[in-house]
């Protein structure tokens, strides 16, 4: 259905007063980036290994680190499991990021942008269907970790109110960072580009930050990338939010001492920069 509006016109030949249909612009763009998100969602649906596989590596990483790792890692100030979850969320959320580029790429290889050009529809709700479906993705993940992080002894230690900041903070992180991928997606030429190029800039992210181990262990090389590394700011700001930083020291290094003004600062040049960016690479791929 399309959102209208109606006024009223003259009939020339007999004088009588006809309604006129106006459509409301910002209504049909929600609309149709609605009906895309539900088409992703469906399809997400229909193939249930997707989500199971999405939910498996987080899963293996908080067993991993915690279980086999997580007795020969000791952190100064705090439980290494509490420090670590705030690291796996962040890691979740930005991997979970790149089925934003990886469908992109395979729905230009399957033509579907094609078709999807013939369509009476806004040329940005194809990308903001993709990105709000990646989103919810994202949102079950977080649940399920949640869950396997409270099995290993994970608990939050601060209130309500900055637990569910935590919680949007993240997820509004891998929102706009799956713009990015977006574009990346849109801008190789087949889906198995998008794995290898992905990969090359998310590990160096999520391990060369202090997700995982404190910053000030590593070499001093990396130790600087890692303190102004997004990706620290965002774990650091999931650990002050979540309770879970206790005593631990923080570089004095203005990112990781107001990581979450960081972080939003992050999410906003990223949406005012790569939304832009994507749609116009899109209308662009579309106009071929």
């Amino acid at each position: 259905m399309t959102a209208t509006s109606t006024t009223t016109g003259t009939d020339g030949a007999l004088g009588r007063q006809l309604p006129v249909v106006v459509t409301a612009p910002l209504a049909v763009w929600f609309e149709d980036g609605w009906t895309v998100t539900k088409r992703n969602l469906v399809k997400i649906k229909r193939s249930p290994d997707l989500l199971v596989f999405a939910v498996l590596q987080p899963i293996m990483f908080v067993l991993l680190f915690s279980q086999v790792y997580g007795g020969a890692i000791s952190v100064q100030g705090t439980d290494y499991t509490q420090f670590l979850m705030a690291g796996i969320f962040a890691q979740t959320v930005v991997f979970g990021a790149t089925f934003s580029g990886s469908a992109m790429a395979q729905d230009l290889k399957e033509g579907l942008i094609d078709r999807f050009r013939t369509l009476p529809m806004s040329a940005s709700a194809v990308l903001v269907g993709r990105t709000n479906s990646d989103l919810v993705l994202n949102g079950i993940s977080m649940v399920i970790m949640m869950a396997t992080g409270l099995a290993v002894g994970w608990r939050v230690n601060s209130s309500p109110v900055e637990f569910v900041g935590g919680i949007a903070l993240l997820l509004l992180f891998s929102y706009a960072f799956s713009w990015v991928m977006a574009l990346l997606g849109m801008s190789v030429k087949t889906p198995e580009v998008i794995n290898n190029a992905s990969f090359m800039i998310l590990f160096p992210l999520t391990f060369i930050s202090n997700a995982f181990v404190p910053s000030e262990t590593m070499p001093l090389v990396l130790r600087v990338f890692a303190e102004w590394n997004p990706v620290s700011s965002l774990v650091q700001a999931a650990r002050e939010l979540f309770g879970n930083a206790g005593s631990a020291p923080v570089p004095d290094i203005w990112t990781m001492q107001h990581p979450i003004t960081t972080v939003l600062i992050g999410i906003a040049v990223m949406l005012a920069v790569f939304v832009p960016w994507a749609v116009d690479k899109y209308t662009r791929i579309s106009s071929k």
